[in-house]
């Protein structure tokens, strides 16, 4: 893919940002509202989260999931990170993958049984905590890019500066530094 260039590049990268963020809050709210349901003694209170925990699985969740999918995806292959160069890029990428595909295909059903049912469920204490925690360590990776690069990106590194010595040779500037 061509890379992106600088203003489309910096708009994604806001919008890749933003909706990360946005995840890792409604996490974070359904955490706050799961426990709530879970440990009160309040059936009506525990209705009334699980309730609310509905609007957010049925509004957001599934379209937040799929756009920081989306937006990391475009950004990966039209940058130089690229998608497999890079292990902390490519762990994301399934990382993102898959909590995107739990939160759609798992959490969102058994958020909507238990909206109907009203009767506390530690599996809406388990998958918030789970899903907080997946979203804090990809952060953590966007920031500090451990790992290096993956087999695939040594190959292409190692090809560009076979390509870069050639280039430098037959343009007469001697021995490649």
């Amino acid at each position: 893919m061509k890379h992106l260039q600088r203003p489309v590049r910096r708009a994604l990268l806001v919008v890749h940002v933003a909706v990360s963020v946005a995840w890792l809050g409604l996490s974070l709210g359904l955490l706050t509202l799961g426990l709530t349901a879970y440990t009160t003694q309040d059936p009506t209170l525990t209705l009334a989260s699980y309730r609310a925990m509905k609007v957010f699985a049925d509004w957001l969740l599934a379209p937040v999931a799929l756009v920081t999918l989306g937006s990391g995806l475009v950004l990966s292959l039209g940058t130089p990170w690229g998608l497999a160069r890079h292990r902390w890029v490519w762990i994301k990428f399934w990382l993102t993958l898959a909590t995107a595909a739990a939160t759609i295909f798992a959490l969102r059903p058994e958020i909507a049984h238990a909206a109907a049912e009203g009767v506390p469920d530690s599996s809406l204490v388990a998958a918030p905590v789970v899903s907080t925690t997946a979203y804090l360590f990809m952060t953590a990776v966007s920031v500090l890019k451990p790992w290096g690069l993956t087999r695939r990106g040594r190959r292409l590194r190692e090809s560009g500066k076979g390509r870069a010595r050639r280039a430098w040779v037959a343009a007469g500037q001697g021995e490649f530094p």
